[in-house]
């Protein structure tokens, strides 16, 4: 410390303090690689990346989409690699054994969200993790999955970033603030951003089960959550050719909105391997890295 330096003070420290999960001391971390745990009497699993030092650690859940898996998510997504990169630890979950996707609060199937609440928790048992700084980020249904624990995880996280998906979680009454971006192209054929039956181009199960659902226009579902955080003053910006960013002036303290609209674009991440537009995966964890801890 510099001699000029004043020592940080008792409530700054106990707060650190506070933020130091229960793994800060554990005799045997985790280890990256493929994990499983048991939750609700399944098995699951997830690919996990740990980053270096001793943290404590943010950590990030990167939910994949319906028909995907761990593995393809964290190679499409490239959060496991750049998060650990900056000090998060990354976990990549696979939905349940025989299901297509995660089961969003209130519907029929596993106990998703518990399960994830568990994974935070298993985590945090672990591993060395800041316990005010946990974020989900997903794809298409992931995505949804990630804007649903919002609501779910009764603001357990700081931030989430919906990627092709946020019209298809609606948000509850009154969420706690927390720091929430969509990415979403105009051209998407899976949602569709003016909104209507997803999977359009469906054949058989999948498309009697789309005809079963209508999803709202990407901007509306995004205008939603802006009235349930209580923001206000809504801009739109041009951050670069073909995408359209809006925003909210004045939102409660700790909440932050964004839509990133790609003109053109489709159920895609942008900034992957080939695809366009700018990197959603470093926008996303330039956010997490600026909002405001739990």
């Amino acid at each position: 410390m510099s001699p000029l330096a004043s020592p940080p003070g008792p409530g700054r420290a106990a707060a650190r303090q506070e933020a130091r999960s229960a793994g800060c001391a554990a005799a045997h971390p985790l280890r990256p690689g493929r994990r499983t745990m048991t939750h609700d009497g399944l098995r699951r699993t997830f690919l996990l990346s740990v980053p270096e030092g001793k943290g404590p650690h943010p950590v990030l859940l990167d939910l994949h989409g319906l028909g995907s898996s761990a593995a393809r998510e964290a190679a499409y997504s490239r959060l496991a690699e750049e998060g650990s990169r900056r000090g998060y630890v990354v976990a990549t979950p696979q939905a349940a054994e025989g299901r297509m996707g995660w089961t969003l609060p209130g519907t029929a199937g596993p106990d998703d969200a518990g399960f994830l609440a568990a994974l935070l928790d298993r985590l945090g048992d672990g591993l060395c993790a800041d316990r005010r700084r946990a974020f989900a980020a997903g794809m298409s249904y992931g995505g949804a999955m990630s804007a649903a624990l919002v609501c779910a995880l009764d603001g357990r996280l700081a931030g989430v970033a919906a990627v092709g998906g946020i019209s298809v979680a609606l948000p509850c009454e009154r969420p706690r603030p927390t720091t929430l971006l969509a990415f979403h192209g105009t051209a998407d054929r899976a949602v569709p951003y003016r909104g209507g039956h997803p999977f359009p181009d469906a054949t058989g199960t999948l498309r009697a089960l789309a005809d079963l659902v209508v999803l709202p226009p990407v901007e509306r579902a995004v205008d939603d959550w802006a009235r349930a955080f209580g923001c206000s003053g809504r801009a739109t910006a041009r951050p670069a050719a073909g995408v359209r960013l809006r925003t909210w002036k004045a939102c409660p303290s700790g909440a932050a909105l964004r839509l990133y609209t790609l003109d053109g674009g489709g159920h895609t991440w942008p900034g992957a391997a080939g695809t366009s537009g700018p990197d959603a995966t470093t926008i996303i964890l330039d956010a997490f890295d600026r909002a405001p801890s739990r």
